[in-house]
């Protein structure tokens, strides 16, 4: 087969809608067309639904530890958004590549996919793995069914290199997060007899309030890593929604909020604490006037922190692939922490496209991105040519 670029790969992968609320189905057909006709195997592994799947391949000796080039396929909506171009179709300007998760992240996919040919055609003395994810951005929970499956069988990289966009930076750590839904319930009654119910909005607001508190004690008390750009945890309400008149006691109100924890603090500790809030001083006082009252704080997503030692073999062979002295840390999250937790891999984060772009209308990766990434994996896989 002729070998396409990364950017006629990217092309195709921008082409597919993978928000996280759709299927990413075609797009794995798609790659997993690619890998075949590379002569290249893989293994999908589905969610309960079977309309969404990660793809396992591996290049190389199965029998080595080897190296994992980790991304997720999912994107974020497009909706309210206001695009110059379809996001859906790539479009080059003045150097860059626009369209819907060209930065996040499927340059790197798209890369990592230019690179199999060649990888192919080498004598690999330790295997790539391609690790491709669906709902990493609602919480990094689609890859557990991919890690849980390596777990199972025992199968056990040296390495993995998740290509998140740092622009080929390499960063070596990343907050932990907990993402929290909390529900009050109150009682209702007009608005003239407000003594007579439990408003759910002011016992929601004193929720947002503890948020408040506790994000101030750890910015003033808690541990420190400069590495970091935010260099402490961090607490924060991002929805509050509640009431339907104002001559109305709302009954209901619910909200929004996460802590961005260092990987050294408890980030769990944080949510009991905001539990113990809700249910030792908050709910008795609801509870005097509506016994049905009550608070409720449900975890809806969450993912580990991330902290590999800068001295580890994968952080000095990223450093040395992408002629990179430094390293930094990250306030987002990504599945490295999972590869590190639940499978013991150092892990790193290195992928082409900044950060600042994600997410956004308009979003591209620069093409001088994607060439360094290109640069990065030939040789990637040089190293993995030779025998340790």
């Amino acid at each position: 087969m002729q070998t396409p670029s990364s950017q006629q790969i990217l092309a195709d992968l921008v082409a597919f809608d993978t928000t996280s609320h759709k299927s990413n189905l075609s797009l794995i057909d798609y790659v997993r067309d690619y890998l075949a006709a590379c002569g290249v195997d893989s293994r999908l592994v589905m969610d309960a639904t079977g309309q969404k799947a990660n793809l396992w391949a591996t290049i190389g000796p199965a029998d080595q530890p080897g190296v994992v080039l980790s991304g997720h396929t999912d994107t974020v909506p497009v909706e309210g958004q206001d695009w110059a171009s379809d996001p859906y179709t790539l479009t080059a300007r003045d150097g860059r590549l626009y369209g819907r998760g060209s930065c996040d992240m499927k340059g790197f996919l798209a890369c990592a996919l230019a690179a199999v040919p060649d990888m192919v055609a080498r004598d690999l003395a330790r295997p790539v793995h391609l690790a491709f994810s669906y709902d990493e951005e609602v919480g990094c929970v689609g890859v557990i069914g991919l890690l849980d499956m390596l777990h199972a069988e025992n199968i056990r990289p040296a390495l993995c290199i998740v290509g998140e966009p740092t622009s080929m930076q390499v960063v070596i750590g990343h907050k932990a997060k907990r993402s929290m839904r909390v529900t009050v319930r109150g009682r209702g009654c007009h608005s003239s007899l407000a003594p007579q119910g439990v408003n759910a909005v002011d016992y929601a607001a004193r929720l947002v309030v503890r948020m408040q508190d506790i994000a101030a004690r750890l910015a003033s008390e808690g541990g420190r890593d400069a590495d970091y750009d935010i260099t402490h945890s961090t607490a924060h309400t991002g929805i509050i929604r509640g009431g339907t008149a104002l001559n109305i006691v709302p009954d209901l109100c619910t909200l929004d909020c996460e802590f961005r924890v260092l990987p050294q603090e408890d980030a769990d500790a944080l949510v009991q604490e905001l539990r113990d809030y809700a249910q030792l001083e908050l709910e008795p006082m609801m509870q005097r006037i509506a016994p049905e009252a009550g608070i409720q704080i449900d975890l809806y997503a969450q993912f580990p922190g991330l902290e590999t030692a800068p001295d580890a073999e994968v952080v000095t062979l990223t450093k040395r692939l992408t002629g990179s002295n430094g390293h930094s840390k990250v306030a987002f999250g990504t599945e490295g922490g999972r590869f590190a937790q639940v499978l013991g891999v150092p892990t790193v984060i290195c992928g082409p496209g900044a950060i600042a772009q994600a997410h956004k209308p308009d979003e591209y990766v620069e093409l001088s991105q994607l060439d360094a990434c290109d640069r990065f994996l030939r040789q990637l896989a040089e190293w993995a040519t030779v025998a340790s």
